[in-house]
């Protein structure tokens, strides 16, 4: 059972709030804050002025071991499968007539250099115990 409850009170609070709902607040601004004064002392130590982080000695990794060459068959595979679709590409995309053979031999050249690659996979699975990590 409820009690009795002061609804006038209630609704002048309600009226109060809906009244001044939507308005913002007037804040004071803020002082503004004194100027930094120039510092006239000299300083204590100048030689911790005048270091450079980056001068600092620091790790420099070493240069990176150059890529290794590919052999002949590895790289004739490798440009049938990018070259061979991008001047099929070009040659659609400029509207230019490539002759049936040069368009078969592309296509050949794709095709043979993905099985080539395919084919030169290793066979088994690698060492489950290997995660790449060399020290």
């Amino acid at each position: 059972m409820t009690g009795p409850r002061d609804t006038h009170g209630e609704d002048a609070a309600w009226r109060d709030i809906v009244d001044n709902y939507g308005d913002r607040p007037l804040l004071e601004p803020e002082p503004t804050p004194p100027a930094p004064q120039p510092d006239d002392q000299p300083d204590d130590h100048p030689e911790l002025a005048t270091d450079d982080p980056w001068l600092e000695e620091r790790f420099v990794p070493p240069p990176p071991p150059p890529l290794p060459r590919l052999p002949f068959d590895r790289l004739l595979a490798w440009s049938g499968v990018f070259v061979s679709p991008l001047i099929l590409l070009v040659a659609t995309v400029l509207q230019l007539h490539l002759p049936t053979m040069v368009a078969w031999l592309l296509v050949g050249g794709f095709l043979g250099g993905f099985g080539y690659l395919v084919a030169q996979m290793p066979r088994g699975p690698r060492d489950p115990y290997d995660d790449g990590a060399v020290l």
